[in-house]
């Protein structure tokens, strides 16, 4: 991930966030401690997601919410229930192949959008480790979607 820079527009805590992440190799920064609007503290499992952006070509690092299923990871577009999709999302749209760090771990992955009964189950999953997704859901009418990342040879 030499390569890739900070996405462009971060708030100030991911940004923070991130770097941490980054400068400590994913030893800090990997569970993510928060205490969102209206909830008590919580403590949210966090990787980074490299994407290749759709307008510039150029690699750009996303610290991003994440579950497991099986041996893939799963994130959510969910850019807190604004109406339109996240930037990274449709960088995943336009080109499905990204790199990925969980902790100290980083392997290239294809990222697929689910749909039917594994979104569905995924949904539920998702809304154990960050339950504000809920919240989000209930301020746009699009369906955020859930993405699986299926680490590649």
């Amino acid at each position: 991930m030499t390569d890739a820079r900070l996405a462009p527009k971060l708030p100030g805590w991911m940004l923070e966030h991130t770097n941490r992440y980054l400068s400590s190799g994913g030893i800090d920064g990997h569970m993510y401690k928060v205490t969102p609007p209206g909830y008590s503290e919580m403590t949210v499992p966090s990787l980074l997601l490299t994407s290749t952006g759709r307008k510039s070509g150029q690699k750009f690092i996303f610290p991003l919410f994440y579950g497991k299923t099986g041996d893939s990871y799963f994130i959510v577009a969910s850019k807190g229930g604004a109406p339109d999709h996240p930037g990274w999302y449709k960088n995943l749209l336009a080109n499905p192949d990204v790199e990925v760090q969980v902790g100290t771990q980083k392997f290239k992955a294809r990222a697929r959008t689910t749909n039917g009964a594994e979104r569905a189950r995924l949904w539920q999953e998702a809304l154990k480790f960050w339950p504000p997704y809920a919240d989000y859901e209930k301020k746009t009418e699009r369906e955020i979607p859930v993405v699986v990342l299926d680490p590649v040879a």
